[in-house]
């Protein structure tokens, strides 16, 4: 298993205006009403925000780098610091904050975290998510043999997922997919 960052919204530059905040909201609520995921909606109020996945995404391949079996909890733990508690997760001083709460060293984290290697692992990453498609996360990615196959996307209900990954499954060249 290994974990691929999408970027769901890399690059931006630009604040996020009234329009941006309601379409963002209007997925929270999506996500809240199909999964339980609490979110602080005070992140509405904030004056000059400028919504970029990369930075958290960065952590994340930062994390993954120091130590790979914990890339998927901080990935969580970084979850609940922005939607739940309503950290900004753009910033390198919270994100490093972040790490250091969760475990990881501090300073090193840091120096990592700028490093041009997680910045290209990260660019690696949303490379590979866009050549495969993936518009919606979370995503879940079938590996048969050299090929890569986006299975399911977007939150689904396990059901769901359950049946994606048979038919997936049944429709793989190789049988030990």
């Amino acid at each position: 298993m290994a974990l691929i960052l999408g970027g769901l919204a890399p690059g931006t530059r630009e604040p996020m205006d009234d329009r941006a905040k309601a379409v963002v909201r209007e997925h929270w609520d999506h996500v809240h009403e199909a999964s339980g995921q609490p979110f602080d909606y005070a992140f509405f109020d904030r004056e000059g925000f400028t919504y970029t996945t990369e930075p958290p995404s960065r952590a994340v391949v930062t994390a993954r780098r120091l130590d790979k079996e914990k890339a998927i909890p901080f990935l969580a733990h970084l979850h609940a610091a922005f939607y739940r508690d309503n950290q900004d997760v753009t910033d390198p001083e919270i994100l490093c904050d972040q790490a250091a709460s969760f475990g990881f060293e501090r300073e090193e984290f840091a120096l990592q975290l700028e490093s041009d290697i997680a910045c290209q692992e990260t660019q690696q990453d949303f490379a590979l998510a866009r050549e495969l498609g993936i518009r919606g996360f979370p995503c879940l990615v079938g590996h048969d043999g050299e090929k890569l196959t986006a299975i399911t996307m977007g939150y689904q209900p396990w059901n769901k997922i359950g049946r994606a990954i048979e038919a997936w499954l049944a429709s793989s060249q190789s049988p030990a997919a």
